[in-house]
């Protein structure tokens, strides 16, 4: 009777213990978020527990039950769906699968167990259906942020590039052909300053949604590159597919303007366009050679279209050798300054010089500035260029005024990306200490292409110069579009009228009364004024008439090498 006793206690402490252990895994698959379905071969018998109600409506009362349970999911999904479930009919013992509802709501993951016996023969089956909805929607962020412009939706450069790559060989083994335009808003940067940076957003977003609707079938696609430009690739083009015809729908649209939130705004784009396997053999060389040839269009002052043909490929190797060889010449210091005298128009005196760069290659042959500069300015060559010709013209002025007791303005051309280097005044500044020279003596000539950056950048660098004593020239004056705007605000004290405007002055009514405009204006705000290009006397008269301080040109004094400038000085010209 006791054994039996003990029998019965030791029954129902086990059947305690089992009973906890299943409320334990009962309250861990309930409070799991997931839904489960237990199906026992043997038995022919299923069961459903955990969250069941989160993922479906309906309750199954056999295992064929449970294919049905996703009348819902999009096409793609049923045959890789039906294979998780059915997966003793491929053999395997674990399968997943994820699955997508038709309205794209909910996206629920499928992992299916399956234990077979020693003989391999399936005893029971566990289906665990999980909500990945949220998981999947950030790896969509994720995704989204890796391979699309947030402003326009269109692709960005990464993924761009990526497209163009598959297709590229794709090409390759079809012996097809990729055509690739570079587009570029013309002056966005004055439309953006004018406008406003939100409205500008607006303005780029319009466009680009514009370009996107153009892409709408599979052998076109489109790219938001950086603020004012695009890149559209179009696979095998041909009818009306080609890049003429697709910039021939930009060019209809551009001629009506953008309704923007503060009104209408009118743009024109410059696009260049390349072809593989024309023009390059890789998506990032294809990319390049299509915004060489754009760069093309905008050199020439127009906007249009123009493509990567014979003359542009000749210029594009003749860059790339005169940039191989301009960092040799950098390294090796090949440089040449020359020196242009300026006069007053009163008396002839010189007012000073200004150093101009010239360059011998290693072949002996004379490289133009306006050749090497833009190349070097594309590069950080201009850095180590620009910081030669200061030491070069500071130093050659203070041998100047030890051999000759000279007392003249030595002023040296800074390039925008050069100007823009962190520590550029206080390295301008140690110059001038270290060589003993008068800041006063010392002018940095700008364009008005350095205003263009960060102003206020602009005006610190400037006004910390200005405090040393060094002046500071606008050069180039008027063919820029911050002249008068920004003119009064800049801590200057010379403009330099550009040679186009002497050039014309003479030649219409209109050049006339602009540079009288100019030089009169100029003289009433107390600078100096210097006109270039000044080659013929009729041009020295009148100009010395309307009251122009200053001359710089061919009639007085061409570019001249160090020791020609020097015999100049003998003479005492500046007294």
């Amino acid at each position: 009777m006791d054994e039996l006793q003990y029998q019965i206690d030791l029954l129902k402490a086990l059947n305690q213990k089992l009973s906890a252990e299943c409320n334990m895994y009962r309250t861990l698959v309930d409070t799991s978020s997931n839904a489960f379905f237990y199906y026992c071969y043997e038995e022919d018998s299923c069961q459903i527990m955990g969250d069941w109600g989160k993922f479906f409506d309906a309750q199954i009362k056999n295992y064929n039950d449970v294919i049905k349970l996703f009348p819902e999911v999009r096409e793609e999904d049923v045959e890789p769906l039906r294979d998780a479930v059915y997966i003793e009919e491929k053999g395997l013992n674990y399968f997943s699968q994820e699955v997508c509802k038709k309205d794209g709501r909910q996206w629920i993951e499928c992992e299916v167990n399956l234990v077979r016996d020693a003989y391999g023969k399936p005893l029971e089956k566990l289906i665990r259906f999980r909500d990945i909805t949220k998981f999947k929607k950030q790896n969509e962020d994720l995704a989204y942020m890796a391979y699309y412009d947030s402003l326009t939706g269109l692709y960005n450069r990464n993924r761009f590039v990526q497209e163009l790559m598959n297709w590229i060989r794709r090409a390759f083994a079809e012996k097809s052909t990729v055509s690739v335009a570079f587009i570029n808003i013309n002056d966005f940067r004055k439309i953006n300053d004018g406008i406003g940076v939100l409205v500008g957003d607006e303005l780029l977003q319009q466009f680009g949604q514009f370009l996107k609707e153009l892409c709408e079938d599979d052998t076109m696609i489109c790219a938001h590159l950086n603020a004012d430009a695009y890149c559209l690739a179009i696979y095998d083009p041909y009818g009306e597919r080609t890049m003429q015809a697709v910039y021939q729908q930009i060019h209809e649209r551009l001629e009506k303007p953008f309704v923007l939130t503060s009104g209408e705004v009118s743009i024109t784009v410059s696009v260049g366009v390349a072809e593989y396997p024309e023009a390059a053999s890789t998506a990032l060389e294809l990319i390049e050679r299509a915004e060489i040839v754009m760069f093309k269009v905008k050199h020439n002052g127009q906007s249009g279209i123009r493509y990567f043909d014979a003359p542009v490929i000749h210029d594009f190797l003749q860059n790339a050798l005169i940039e191989r060889k301009l960092k040799n010449a950098v390294y090796e210091k090949e440089f040449l300054l020359y020196f242009q005298p300026q006069y007053d128009t009163q008396y002839k005196k010189m007012r000073g010089v200004e150093a101009l760069i010239r360059w011998r290659d290693e072949e002996g042959r004379m490289i133009s500035p306006g050749e090497f500069i833009p190349i070097a300015e594309k590069s950080s060559l201009i850095i180590g260029i620009g910081e030669w010709v200061m030491e070069k013209a500071i130093s050659t002025l203070a041998k100047w005024k030890k051999q000759f007791g000279v007392s003249m303005i030595m002023s040296i051309n800074i390039s925008a990306v050069h100007f823009a280097q962190d520590g550029f005044a206080h390295r301008l500044i140690g110059l001038v200490k270290e060589y003993g020279v008068s800041p006063k003596e010392v002018e940095l000539e700008i364009t008005e292409t350095v205003l263009v950056e960060d102003f206020s950048h602009i005006i610190r660098k400037l006004e910390l110069l200005q405090q040393y004593g060094i002046q500071a020239a606008i050069d180039d004056f008027g063919t820029g579009y911050s002249s008068f705007s920004y003119l009064r605000s800049l801590p200057i004290q010379t403009i330099k009228i550009d040679k186009s405007f002497i050039d014309a002055m003479l030649k219409d009514k209109a050049g006339n009364i602009i540079v009288e405009s100019i030089v009169d204006m100029v003289n009433r705000l107390g600078y100096e004024t210097i006109a270039e290009g000044v080659e013929e006397q009729e041009q020295f008269d009148y100009l010395k008439k309307i009251g122009c301080e200053y001359i710089q040109g061919y009639l007085l004094g061409r570019p001249m090498a160090e020791e020609q400038l020097e015999e100049l000085l003998e003479k005492r010209v500046w007294e």
